[in-house]
């Protein structure tokens, strides 16, 4: 019933940029927080970053001052700006969303599919 669409993923030099976009949609009633995620080969998934609905921010070490996680509410949508990208953020990007799908019911996550973004001179 809901689905988080990403797109933006490819291949890009080291120090290039790349946006990341994922939108959501589906029978949603609200959408909390948003973040996006990475897997590098080999490794485990990590947090890259987190949006609030409020617009509170959270990143990784690795990525602050790098990257930049925003959202549209009236939109669905969040998302991630990246700059200055180096050969470790080579990995496979997920977005992530906690909803609520009905007015009385909990909150549960939902992700994308995934997107590649391969970093390479």
């Amino acid at each position: 019933q809901v689905q988080l669409v990403e797109s933006g993923g490819g291949l890009v030099q080291p120090g290039g940029s790349l946006r990341l976009s994922c939108a959501a949609s589906g029978s949603i009633y609200s959408i909390f927080e948003m973040g996006w995620y990475r897997r590098a080969p080999g490794k485990q998934r990590e947090l890259v970053a987190t949006i609030g609905s409020a617009g509170t921010t959270n990143y990784a070490d690795s990525v602050k001052g790098r990257f930049t996680i925003s959202r549209d509410n009236a939109k669905n949508t969040v998302w991630l700006q990246m700059d200055s990208l180096k050969p470790e953020d080579t990995a496979v990007y997920y977005c992530n969303a906690d909803l609520l799908i009905r007015r009385y019911s909990s909150i549960s996550g939902y992700w994308g599919q995934g997107t590649q973004v391969t970093v390479s001179s």
